[in-house]
C-alpha cells in the first residue's frame, strides 16, 4: 500500500534549503497525482497548504485533511472515493474535483461556505443508480458559481434550482426530458451565463433552444454555442408574445368570451356534462327560436 506522508514528500522533494519541518511549514501546493496513492497519512506539519492534487490515484477515502484549514483546491478525481467525508475544515475550499469516482450521493459540504465549483462528473455507479443531492447540503451551498455533474444517469434538477448563484451548469450525457421542468430550474438561475446540456432527450424537444435561451436572460452559451444578443433579445420577445397570448386565451375563457366547447372544458368539474348541456341547449337555433327571435314570416 502506497501511503502519502510527510517522508514520502520529503524524498520527492527538490533540494532543500531549509529542514524538514520548515520546509512543510512553507509549502503551499502539494502534487501527488498518478502515484498509485492509496491512503493519505498525517500531514498536518503542512498545515499552510493551499492547493492538494491527488487524482489518478487509488484513494478510497478522504481523512487527515482537518489540519488544512487554508485549503482553497482539492483535486482527488479518478480515485475510488465512495463517500464525501472529513473534510467540513476545510472552511476556505473553494474548488472541489470528484469526479470519475463512485460517490452516489453529494453530502457533507454544509461547512463549506466559500465554496464556489463543485465538479462531480462521471460517477462509477451501478447500472440504473443516479447521483443524489443532500438537501441540506444544497442549502448550504449559497455561493455555488459551477457545477459540474456530466455523466450521472440524473433524470430530475428541481432539487438544484435553490443554487441562486450558479454561472455555469454542465449536466452533460445525463436522462434529463422535461423542458418545462428545465425552464422552471433555469429561471431561477438569474446569473446563469454557460449551460451544456448535450447527449439529453430534453434537446430532442421542439423549440428546446429557443425556450431555454428565452428563459435564461443571461445566458451565453448553451451546449457549445455561443449566443448572440441579438437573437436572444428576440426570443425573449417571442417568449413573452406568447406568455401575453396565453393569458389574453386564459382571461378569454374565464370571462366567457370563448366558443361553448371550451367554456364547458375548463375546470367545470364534476358537473361538466349539465354545464355543457345547458350552454348548448341556450345557443341552439331551436333554442333561439322558442324565444320568439326568428325572422317574421311573410
Amino acid at each position: 500500500m502506497v501511503r502519502l506522508t510527510v517522508d514520502l514528500i520529503a524524498k520527492s522533494a527538490s533540494k532543500k534549503k531549509h529542514s524538514l519541518p520548515q520546509f512543510l511549514k512553507k509549502l503551499t501546493h502539494l502534487n501527488f497525482s498518478n502515484k498509485n496513492i492509496e491512503e493519505i497519512d498525517d500531514l498536518s506539519m503542512c498545515r499552510n497548504l493551499t492547493v492538494l492534487y491527488l487524482y489518478d490515484n487509488q484513494i478510497t477515502k478522504i481523512c487527515n485533511l482537518a489540519f488544512a484549514s487554508n485549503l482553497t483546491h482539492l483535486y482527488v478525481q479518478n480515485n475510488n472515493i465512495t463517500n464525501i467525508e472529513n473534510i467540513s475544515a476545510l472552511k476556505k475550499l473553494s474548488k472541489l474535483y470528484l469526479g470519475r469516482n463512485s460517490i452516489a450521493l453529494v453530502e457533507g459540504l454544509e461547512e463549506l461556505r466559500e465554496l464556489k465549483e463543485l465538479h462531480a462528473e462521471g460517477q462509477r455507479l451501478p447500472p440504473g443508480e443516479k447521483l443524489l443531492f443532500h438537501p441540506q447540503t444544497l442549502l448550504a451551498l449559497a455561493s455555488l458559481c459551477i457545477l459540474n455533474i456530466n455523466k450521472n444517469n440524473i433524470d430530475d434538477i428541481r432539487d438544484l434550482a435553490v443554487l441562486k448563484k450558479l454561472t455555469h451548469f454542465f449536466a452533460a450525457d445525463n436522462q434529463l426530458h422535461d423542458l418545462q421542468e428545465l425552464e422552471d430550474v433555469c429561471g431561477q438561475w438569474p446569473l446563469l451565463k454557460r449551460m451544456d446540456l448535450r447527449g439529453n432527450l430534453v434537446c430532442q424537444k421542439m423549440k428546446y433552444r429557443d425556450r431555454v435561451i428565452a428563459g435564461c436572460k443571461s445566458l451565453e452559451e448553451l451546449d457549445g454555442k455561443e449566443i448572440s444578443e441579438m437573437s436572444r433579445q428576440f426570443l425573449i420577445n417571442w417568449n413573452e408574445s406568447r406568455k401575453g397570448k396565453n393569458k389574453q386565451k386564459a382571461e378569454g375563457v374565464l370571462t366567457g368570451q370563448t366558443s361553448h366547447p371550451v367554456v364547458a372544458d375548463f375546470h367545470l368539474g364534476p358537473r361538466a356534462d349539465n354545464c355543457t348541456s345547458v350552454v348548448s341547449n341556450r345557443l341552439s337555433p331551436e333554442n333561439d327560436r322558442s324565444h320568439g327571435d326568428t325572422e317574421p314570416t311573410q
